[in-house]
């Protein structure tokens, strides 16, 4: 059996993750399952997330990626939704990343969105301030290596999952 494909979709809160991972699992003709940092998150107390946040979180972080390459051993696709943030707790997140999955059909896939209209959709949201997405992109890894590249300030979520499934197809 070979190993399923890994689809990081990197970006900052509010930059259209999550509806692009819709849109994937909805118009490709591969089956993805999904893991995302909120899902992880989710698994741990607030208690713990109060007491020592980026701690319990970047735990389950690694978690997460080592979960993603177990379903791609088992022959399945899998697509996460996350960000690369360089936090010390994390550090080199990206390199470790890339250590993680080496030898794996993995690709990064930037999802950007202007900060301007990330703020918007983070005050439309109510669930997170409105600054987060700022704050994230100041400290989102360096020289990330892209497969491929969307702006949802320009596309819709189904525009940029066939624009992902199109460019990772073709290998360009």
């Amino acid at each position: 059996m070979g190993k399923g494909s890994i689809i990081f979709l990197n970006g900052v809160t509010s930059s259209g993750k999550t509806s692009i991972v819709d849109a994937i699992q909805s118009r490709s003709e591969k089956f993805f399952y999904v893991v995302a940092n909120d899902l992880f998150e989710q698994m741990i107390g607030d208690k713990y997330l109060q007491e020592d946040y980026w701690k319990y979180l970047s735990e389950a972080i690694w978690m997460m990626y080592h979960t993603a390459r177990l379903f791609s051993d088992l022959g399945k696709n899998v697509l996460i939704d996350g960000i690369l943030v360089e936090r010390p707790e994390l550090k080199p997140h990206y390199d470790t990343v890339r250590e993680i999955f080496a030898g794996y059909p993995f690709d990064i896939v930037e999802v950007f969105c202007p900060l301007e209209v990330c703020r918007q959709r983070n005050r439309e949201r109510h669930d997170r301030t409105e600054d987060q997405s700022d704050w994230q992109s100041q400290l989102m890894a360096d020289n990330i290596h892209y497969s491929c590249s969307v702006d949802t300030s320009l596309f819709s979520p189904n525009e940029c999952a066939e624009i992902i499934i199109k460019a990772l197809a073709t290998g360009s």
